[in-house]
This record gives structure tokens, sequence and C-alpha cells, in this order.
């Protein structure tokens, strides 16, 4: 690896990162960097995941305060996308992944209607619910079933897995956009964490790009938290959709 795409994906990492922060779908940026300079689909797939696990930290740390209040509901989620992520991650090195892919496209342009929707279902469901069934804020069964879902697609290819997770939280809570995309960066980096031990062990890894996606990763982290934490709820709404439906036309046309 010459100086030239050491730099590059440096630079894909820091700009993953900070997108990872703000909505989600940073390895569209990183992965295809990868590619284009000749990893194997899987090594850099392996080699791009655990890069960004320290973005996704970063990412997290950035969103502390719209955490507050929202640990144990995070270590339940946290552990339905743990066990997500294992599955998703041994079926990235068991499975071709043709069935698997096809499917990707379709959950994304669903999530990005779930995020425009957010505001309408948070309503339709809080009108609906009662002490028994749903109370505002506290992750239901149905959400833990979403979220372990979308941990095994993290943990099989993750491009904007964020989009997955900002659209279930945004519809099954009752909280700001900023607290669920608080929420979402810290369930993502523990599906890549997650997802990361289970490559580390099992697979080939170039810790050469994963290093340099890591370093850049975090620094991207730390400032796509502190712009992210400015927008506006409906600019941050508009953002995560038009992110998700470009990568969405990505994984379908190229």
């Amino acid at each position: 690896m010459g100086p030239g795409e050491a730099l590059a994906i440096l630079a894909a990492g820091t700009a993953a990162g900070g997108v990872n922060a703000v909505v989600g779908s940073g390895s569209l940026i990183t992965f295809p960097t990868l590619l284009a300079f000749g990893f194997p689909p899987v090594i850099a797939n392996v080699s791009n995941n655990i890069g960004l696990v320290p973005g996704n930290a970063s990412g997290g740390f950035g969103y502390r305060r719209e955490l507050a209040g929202q640990r144990g509901r995070l270590l339940r989620l946290g552990v339905a996308g743990a066990i997500g992520a294992v599955a998703g991650a041994l079926a990235l090195l068991t499975l071709p992944s043709s069935a698997f892919r096809m499917v990707v496209p379709v959950l994304i342009l669903i999530s990005c209607a779930l995020v425009l929707a957010q505001p309408w279902l948070s309503a339709r469901l809080r009108s609906r619910a009662d002490d028994h069934r749903r109370r505002p804020g506290r992750a239901g069964p149905l959400l833990s079933l979403g979220v372990c879902l979308s941990g095994a697609y993290g943990g099989y290819f993750g491009a904007a897995q964020g989009v997955l997770v900002i659209g279930l939280l945004g519809s099954f809570l009752d909280e700001t956009m900023q607290r669920v995309n608080g929420a979402k960066n810290v369930l993502v980096g523990i599906v890549n964490g997650t997802a990361a031990v289970v490559f580390i062990a099992l697979a080939h890894v170039s810790w050469t790009a994963a290093a340099l996606i890591a370093a850049g990763s975090t620094v991207g982290g730390l400032l796509g938290a502190r712009f992210g934490r400015r927008l506006p709820p409906l600019a941050l709404r508009l953002f995560v959709a038009a992110i998700g439906v470009i990568s969405a036309a990505k994984l379908i046309f190229f």
C-alpha cells in the first residue's frame, strides 16, 4: 500500500465516521474505497467493520448528553443487537451474499419511509397504547426483535444500518430525533463491536486498512456528532432519508 492509497483510506474513514455519527451509511464510503484498491470483498468488509468501531464509539461519546436516561433501554436493545450481530457475522463468513444483498435495498427504502413518517407513526402508536401494552419511550419485544434483525444485517454488511435503527427507534419510541440518533450510535457501535470480535477470531483482516479507517473514523465521529447535534429535527430526518435513498441506489445499480 502506497502513501496515496493510505491517505485515501484515511480520508474515507474520516468521512465515514462523520456520516455514521449523523445517520449511518459510512460503509458506502470506505467499503468501495477498499475494493478500488484491490482488497477482496470479504477482507474489505471485515477490515472496514473493525476500522469503523472506534468511530462508532466517538460518535456515541459526542451524543452523551442525548443519552441521559436511556441506559436501561440501551442495555436491553444492545443485547438483542449483539445476538443479531453474531448471526450476521457468521453468515458473512459461511454463506453466499447474493440472496441477502437482494433484500438490502428494500430494507433501506422501508427504513427511509419510517424515518419520514416517524411523527405520524409515533402519534398513532401513542393514541392506541395503554399502560399494559406500551409506554412511551419503553423498548418492547417488537422493537427488540427489529434491533436483533438489524443487528444481523449490520454483522453481515452494515451499510445504512443506522438508517434501519433510526427508523425502528423513531417509530416505536416517544423520543426526539436527537435522542434517537444518540441511541442509534450506541446500538450500531455494539453491533459493529460484536461483529468485530467474531471477525478477529475467525477471519483474515487487513490490519493496515483497519487501522487507517479507525484513525479517520474516530476523528470523523467526533466531528459528525458535533455537527449532527445542531441540526433541527426536520433537517435531520430529511438528511437521513436522503442518505438512505442514495445508499439503496448504490446497492441496486453499482
